[in-house]
């Protein structure tokens, strides 16, 4: 069996109390980084054997674990924070531990954008998670794409990127677009920044970045006319039709 297990994303407190219960019950822990999730486990005195499991070895090694795991092993994956699978690996592995009829079973608990999105004030009944933009190729199609999207944005950012990709959000979607950036998130520095493009582009390029960034962008507004069109009961007629259809 694998187990995907969040971990916290800043504040060590917010470990669930199932979490730490199934780290103490697995037989080997993946981790993408063993020095930091040696300070989680540490904290919560969990004494297990941990494997190194990262995007640069899971084609190498996934294998050999799903072998272990049909052998008997159960197996816990977790990522440096948040929810493995959300930007970090787990994907391959799933996918692989599914095609051989292996267990899986992903624990609920901390993913970054959830509180970023939550705490924007824009709209969250409907929103699209693009994770970290392409650094090269892609990057424009997918810029111009999403500069159209009428849902809420959500983005993945370095620190040190930051304030470059706001300033080409600007480009693409108006300075004018509303948003708002989180970093520190659960810490005790935490920010979270709200206003246009460019207000926030200019508020962390004058104070500079540190930590974890997630941006949340409004969408698209939708034109006057489409609002009015889509605010209107299909008539009584085409409700007919596709009944009888059926």
């Amino acid at each position: 069996m694998l187990y995907i297990v969040p971990t916290p994303i800043g504040n060590l407190a917010d470990m669930t109390y199932r979490a730490v219960t199934v780290l103490n019950e697995v037989d080997t822990i993946l981790a993408e980084d063993t020095r930091t999730s040696g300070v989680l486990l540490k904290h919560y005195g969990i004494s297990k054997g941990m494997l190194p499991y990262h995007q640069h070895n899971e084609h190498k090694i996934t294998q050999r674990l799903v072998d272990e795991m049909l052998a008997g092993k159960t197996m816990a994956l977790l990522t440096d924070a948040g929810t493995p699978g959300i930007s970090d690996p787990a994907f391959y592995i799933v996918r692989e531990c599914i095609q051989n009829k292996i267990r899986v079973e992903c624990l609920p608990g901390a993913t970054a954008f959830v509180p970023a999105l939550v705490n924007s004030g824009l709209p969250t009944d409907s929103f699209c998670f693009e994770g970290f933009l392409p650094l090269k190729k892609g990057r424009h199609t997918l810029l111009t794409a999403l500069a159209n999207e009428t849902r809420t944005i959500v983005l993945y950012e370095s620190p040190v990127r930051l304030v470059k990709s706001l300033k080409q959000l600007g480009e693409y979607f108006g300075e004018d677009r509303q948003c708002s950036v989180s970093r520190e998130l659960s810490k005790k520095f935490e920010e979270n920044f709200r206003g246009n493009i460019k207000e926030v582009h200019d508020h962390f390029e004058a104070k500079g970045v540190r930590g974890e960034i997630v941006i949340v962008i409004a969408g698209k507004p939708a034109s006057k006319k489409s609002k009015k069109s889509s605010t209107q009961d299909p008539e009584p007629e085409e409700w007919m039709d596709e009944s009888n259809e059926a």
